[in-house]
């Protein structure tokens, strides 16, 4: 009987997926954390991620996980990196790019999303949406990858993106089908790399910086604007070299806070108006000239000022008003050029020019400071904050982020900063819903503690997120100052149906309660001495912690200081002082109760 041969089975090749291609080249990258909501068809690089290392936080929204990532990218200067579902959950996710992309911070968005035969025909799949041409306008840069071996390159192109130059937010399409497309796995590993400087220096010219050094050396009266590109630069000691050496008075933004700390005798925080009025040289580092700074023009500022701008991108000088030296370049470079000129060309401010300047904050701290330490009850924004900023001058390393109308206004003023990108807030948009994801970010980032301070109403924009607090154990100490409503809560409604004004929230709500469902510790405060005593409770515990504040509803004022967008009407003359107060209040951002 004849016997047969059976050939050999051909060597099988291993394959691997998009779904680990993605994930191994974010490995590879360095990226450490991952937020998102999930869901098809993006669910595995989560869990993926997850087993490979990569730590991932799940929220309660798509905005917040947004929010979140940009914080870190804000703290760490490395894009943060965040991830949604298609459809429904992109759209929610491209807000925070937007607002990211207006703060300067790099993130970057990944999005699951239907393949593109079904959407280029129209033929209706499930949360089907042409995904990446909707993002374009909300993001620096939009790349959809669509076959495997590209993962690597899109990723890299998108890191790029979202550090070079002015940073921002950055938007990957995922199909669903690429990443479920198989490669060999020898051969992805080969396209794996590491992306090599990724936010290059931009030096400038040498000629401006002796211009605009020039121009400070004219300068009578001096001031220096910190703006929070300055802090996020992370060249903190030249740029506090850089204020000491020329003895001119300093402002800082809200998140350039800290960049010196705001006790420095050169700060001139409480007696912004005077400073800005008198001013004839302005240097700004990393602030721009938006609604923020009046423009750059108008009764906020001498009508002779001269402005020495410091920006990573050419198309912000001369954005709304002419700039006498214009300094295009990254801000670390910049700022040592200047240190460098100024060893060899020494410049001073005249003594007296600071020396004015502290008189009148001596005079408007002595003026307002009161209201701070005040025991009365119930209580108002300004005492409650201070008893919180006597816990956080015994923090200094806390951070805080902030939201609100009144709450963010008043906190800003208040609270004292003592470390650089430690202060997160609304930022350049102005907007509502980034106090507990901002706070998540930083605490998941830095491993520190947190105190997220809400006014009631910006509470109830990311409220839910005291559970993704809980469950992931973070450091995290929320305060809600609760005075009734939007801006205060003793407006009345205008008309007979008998509902709550439009402005009206629940005054004696107790918002503690919602940490205490998850798990976390709860309070209620109804006097300064509780206030300050709950919250160092909860720094020190290190633990999920709410306090829910009881403030007077007359606490409050309409539309904090940008009353020129929401004119407030007149329902009485204003007698003595008052108008003064009002003006002054409008100006300088200081307490008027």
């Amino acid at each position: 009987m004849a016997t047969t041969t059976q050939a050999a089975p051909a060597a099988q090749t291993d394959l691997t997926d998009g779904f680990h291609v993605l994930v191994e080249t974010l490995l590879k990258n360095h990226f450490e954390r991952m937020y998102g909501v999930i869901g098809i068809p993006v669910t595995d690089v989560a869990r993926i991620a997850q087993a490979k290392g990569i730590r991932y936080l799940g929220l309660r929204h798509e905005s917040d996980a947004g929010n979140a990532a940009a914080a870190e990218g804000f703290i760490t200067g490395k894009p943060g990196l965040y991830l949604t579902v298609s459809a429904p959950g992109f759209l929610n996710g491209i807000v925070p790019l937007k607002e990211a992309t207006e703060n300067g911070w790099p993130v970057i968005m990944m999005s699951g999303s239907s393949s593109r035969e079904l959407i280029d025909l129209g033929e209706g799949d499930y949360e089907g949406m042409d995904q990446l041409n909707y993002a374009k306008p909300f993001a620096k840069a939009a790349y959809r990858v669509d076959k495997v071996e590209d993962i690597p390159l899109v990723v890299a192109r998108a890191i790029r993106a979202a550090c070079s130059g002015r940073p921002g937010g950055v938007y990957i399409d995922l199909p669903g089908d690429t990443l479920g497309q198989t490669i060999a796995k020898d051969a992805a590993e080969a396209l794996l790399y590491e992306v090599n400087d990724p936010a290059p220096a931009q030096i400038p010219a040498q000629g401006i910086i002796d211009q605009a050094m020039e121009v400070l050396a004219s300068a009578k009266k001096p001031l220096i604007y910190l703006g929070k590109g300055a802090a996020y630069a992370q060249c903190d000691e030249a740029v506090k070299q850089f204020v000491e050496s020329t003895g001119a008075p300093y402002l800082a933004m809200s998140m350039a806070k800290g960049l010196l700390p705001d006790n420095h005798p050169q700060n001139a925080a409480s007696a912004r108006g005077m400073t800005m009025r008198n001013a004839d040289v302005v240097v700004l580092l990393g602030a721009r000239l938006n609604w923020m700074l009046n423009f750059g023009k108008g009764k906020a500022w001498n009508e002779n000022v001269r402005f020495i701008q410091v920006d990573i991108d050419p198309t912000e000088i001369d954005n709304s008003r002419y700039i006498a030296a214009p300094v295009v370049g990254d801000l670390k470079s910049t700022v040592g050029m200047f240190n460098e000129y100024l060893a060899k060309k020494p410049y001073k401010a005249d003594p007296a020019w600071l020396e004015s300047i502290q008189a009148d904050s001596a005079k408007n701290n002595a003026r307002f400071g009161g209201a701070e330490t005040a025991t009365t009850v119930p209580m108002t924004h300004y005492n409650a904050l201070g008893a919180i900023k006597k816990v956080t001058d015994a923090n200094p390393d806390v951070y805080i982020t902030n939201e609100g109308a009144n709450a963010l206004d008043d906190c800003r003023d208040i609270i004292d900063m003592y470390l650089p990108r430690h202060r997160l807030d609304c930022g350049t948009w102005g907007v509502m819903g980034v106090g507990l994801p901002y706070a998540i970010g930083a605490a998941a980032t830095t491993g520190k503690p947190v105190i997220s301070i809400h006014g009631d109403s910006a509470f109830g924009f990311d409220g839910m997120e005291v559970e993704t607090i809980c469950r992931y154990q973070l450091p995290i100490t929320v305060v809600v100052l609760n005075n009734g409503g939007v801006y205060r809560g003793d407006f009345k409604n205008l008309g007979d149906d008998g509902d709550p004004s439009p402005l009206t929230l629940s005054a004696l709500g107790h918002y503690e309660k919602l940490m205490e469902a998850f798990g976390g510790t709860g309070y209620y405060a109804t006097t300064p001495e509780e206030v300050e005593k709950y919250v160092a409770a909860g720094v020190a515990s290190g633990k999920p912690t709410m306090v829910c504040v009881e403030l007077s509803i007359h606490s409050g004022k309409e539309s904090g200081h940008i009353t020129y967008l929401n004119p407030q009407p007149v329902t009485g003359p204003l007698v003595g002082n008052e108008q003064e107060d009002l003006a002054e209040h409008r100006e300088n951002g200081k307490l008027v109760d």
